[in-house]
Parts: C-alpha cells; structure tokens; sequence
C-alpha cells in the first residue's frame, strides 16, 4: 500500500513539473500594495490642506477616496470623493467612473487610510489603474498608520 501511495505523489509531481517546465504554468502576479508606489509619487499630509485650500480651483487636486464606504461615511477629506476599495474589480470600476469627465493631465490625490500603509490593499491598485488608462499627475496620500491617526488627529480638514 505504502508503495501505490508513492507511485502516485511521484506521478503528479512529474506531471506538474513537466508541464512547469513546458510554460503551462504561470505564477500569480504580485499583489499590488501600498509600497508599490513609486516615493516620487508620494505626497505629505501636511502637504495637502495648502493645496485644497487654494483661490485657483483649476490648481486644486480631484482628491480620491479608495478604500471602504463605512470609512469615508465617518469621515472623509473635505471635498474628496468616493471611489470604493480599488482592491476589487468593483472598486476600480468606481474609480474609473469618477475620472471619466476628467483631462489626462488633472492633478489627482488618491488615498485610502484603511490600516498601516504597508498592508494597505487598495492605493497601489488604484495608482497603478490611473497611470494604465493615461493619467499623468497622480500622487498617493501617504499614511504611515490610517486615517484617523495621520488626518484627523491631527485637525486636518475632514467632512461628513
């Protein structure tokens, strides 16, 4: 009995490792996370209310929420939008339909806030979507530890 069992483990894993070696297999792709995105990509909390709180709404950055509904309906940045956890197909299908009517060019802030920036599912899938369709000025809210902890401890503007 001891023998059949190792016939057959020793058969699958010749199968499995021929068809490897003829390309029938491909590894899964990398998730995308939040340290995906490039540093340069990258801006400051602190950098952000200036920018919101400019004359010039032409120089004022289309700012993106991508992470849960519960999350934004708490609170949100002042004038962001909402564009569901881009982790899901679901997600960026939002987030596509929130840039449709927007140039190419139009400075977009994407952030999420969901949980420590290097477990953060949805930035990078959301960030690597925008510069796939051809938008060009995209930069990603970096938050060290999440939303309430980077933004609204530290009395940046926020909505309901």
């Amino acid at each position: 009995m001891k023998h059949s069992v190792r016939i057959v483990l020793f058969s699958t894993l010749s199968v499995t490792l021929a068809s490897a070696a003829q390309g029938q297999f491909s590894a899964a792709p990398a998730p995308l996370s939040a340290t995906t995105v490039p540093a340069a990509q990258l801006i400051q909390a602190n950098d952000l209310p200036p920018l919101l709180a400019q004359n010039d709404s032409a120089k004022v950055p289309f700012v993106i929420q991508v992470g849960s509904r519960v999350f934004f309906e708490q609170a949100h940045i002042r004038g962001s939008v909402y564009a569901g956890p881009t982790s899901q197909p679901a997600g960026l299908a939002l987030l596509e339909k929130a840039v449709s009517g927007l140039a190419k060019e139009r400075f977009i802030i994407l952030y999420c806030g969901c949980c420590p920036w290097n477990r953060c599912p949805n930035v990078g899938p959301a960030f690597k979507h925008l510069h796939d369709l051809g938008y060009t000025n995209v930069k990603v809210l970096y938050m060290a530890n999440n939303f309430g902890d980077d933004w609204v401890a530290k009395g940046y503007p926020t909505e309901k």
